[in-house]
């Protein structure tokens, strides 16, 4: 079997969902052996992520560097903008459109209130923190322009770089490739080579790491499983699946605008699409989905590599879609659960809130991501912090959903700046 025949096989969606369930039921009948292979997952993603920020500044700079020489840089960034902005907003509408529709903090079961509380009470078999599901929390105070500004603004590139602040980093590498992009060539090409030498070497080890997905996926699935079982999920099971139903929205969304904007038909769009899909769903990270992403939207759809090679690290770190369409959903389900009814002007400011925190969320994963509906929170005084337990416990399940959302929905979005590719 050819190397290219088995790259193929271990991104089929069909192989991914097997891996997962397979490793799903490995991890309830054996939790304790399916404990032992968080190793080998949190070894893989270790180092998909050590690739992430170097290839995000090659990519950046030499890709700003030849777009400047072939100029419109003007008109991209306005139409980048208004495509940010409009994706953020789109997002937002479709999570709160599900969640007051579906209404899943309302109605709630006696025994799912016992679950509840046994979670929030026992923090996840902890005896040490107790947790009253109804109480007040400590308004935390949102972060204002000036904070985000001075957050974005690295005062030491290596400092940033060694704390993988990715956000910093991109601010640098798009003020360094615009000032690089100024350069007379005869200086500027040594360094541009370079880049080019990262970058292309970065895409070849994600590449090599893509063959041992299945197996990776299988020993991820089963120690989240064996870690948290499945009552959380029983208990926050109507949040997962309006959340998952939000989710799927977008994602067919995203597919069909890709379709759109693509040359190619629908099967190769959705073939050409696989490799970002499974990469995704097993790392849960989006950044180390970036050379994937660009494979597939030049080598397979034919977007401007110049374009794309821009635009997907610059997405990836500030159209946070995955996360707002999260933070819409758990902010109204916190409202529903503690019985905090929203008017329009409430609601309106969840969503922006929401924008507002995606944008915070850059570079974050895991706990602190979920930390942050805090910030949507306090915008209406909802406690958060008695029910934040109960997010932790389902946020394996969540943190795939809304990578896939961020990995996919900016790859439509990339798909709707750049020029729509001539039909071969």
């Amino acid at each position: 079997m050819n190397a290219k025949k088995l790259y193929t096989i271990v991104l089929n969606p069909w192989v991914v969902l097997s891996s997962l369930a397979l490793g799903g039921a490995f991890g309830m009948l054996a939790p304790e052996a399916a404990l032992r292979l968080s190793t080998l997952g949190d070894v893989y993603v270790d180092l998909l992520k050590m690739t992430t920020l170097p290839f995000m500044i090659s990519a950046v700079i030499f890709s700003l560097q030849r777009l400047l020489r072939v100029g419109g840089t003007g008109k991209l960034l306005a139409r980048v903008a208004a495509v940010f902005l409009g994706a953020s907003l789109v997002v937002a509408i479709v999570g709160a459109v599900v969640l007051i529709v579906v209404r899943p903090g309302q109605g709630l079961s006696h025994a799912t209130m016992q679950t509840f509380g046994q979670i929030v009470g026992g923090n996840l078999g902890s005896t040490d923190t107790v947790m009253d599901l109804y109480g007040v929390d400590t308004v935390v105070r949102s972060p204002g322009f000036s904070d985000i500004l001075l957050s974005l603004i690295p005062t030491n590139i290596f400092a940033a770089l060694a704390g993988g602040e990715a956000l910093k980093a991109l601010v640098f590498a798009l003020l360094f490739g615009l000032a690089v992009g100024y350069v007379p060539s005869r200086i500027s090409d040594g360094l541009t080579q370079a880049l080019e030498t990262v970058y292309h070497a970065c895409q070849k080890l994600m590449h090599w790491l893509s063959y041992p997905l299945p197996l990776i996926l299988f020993c991820m699935s089963a120690s989240q499983i064996a870690k948290t079982g499945p009552g959380p999920l029983h208990a926050m099971v109507q949040f997962v699946g309006a959340f998952a139903l939000a989710s799927v929205l977008l994602l067919l969304l995203a597919v069909a605008l890709i379709w759109k904007r693509s040359a190619q038909s629908a099967s190769v769009t959705l073939n050409a699409l696989r490799g970002p899909f499974a990469l995704a769903l097993a790392t849960r990270n989006s950044a180390a989905c970036m050379p994937i992403m660009i494979e597939s939207l030049v080598e397979d759809m034919g977007f401007a590599r110049a374009r794309v090679e821009l635009l997907v690290p610059l997405a990836i770190s500030l159209l946070r879609i995955g996360p707002v369409v999260y933070y819409v959903c758990a902010t109204l389900f916190i409202a529903q659960l503690y019985g905090h009814t929203l008017g329009l002007i409430e609601i309106t400011t969840v969503i922006f809130a929401s924008i507002l925190a995606g944008f915070a969320s850059a570079g974050m994963t895991g706990l602190v991501t979920v930390s942050l509906i805090s910030m949507t929170c306090a915008y209406l005084r909802l406690p958060f912090e008695a029910a934040f337990v109960l997010f932790l416990a389902v946020d394996p399940v969540c943190d795939i959903l809304r990578t896939l959302v961020l990995v996919i929905g900016n790859t439509a979005a990339v798909a709707l700046i750049c020029p729509r590719p001539l039909k071969v």
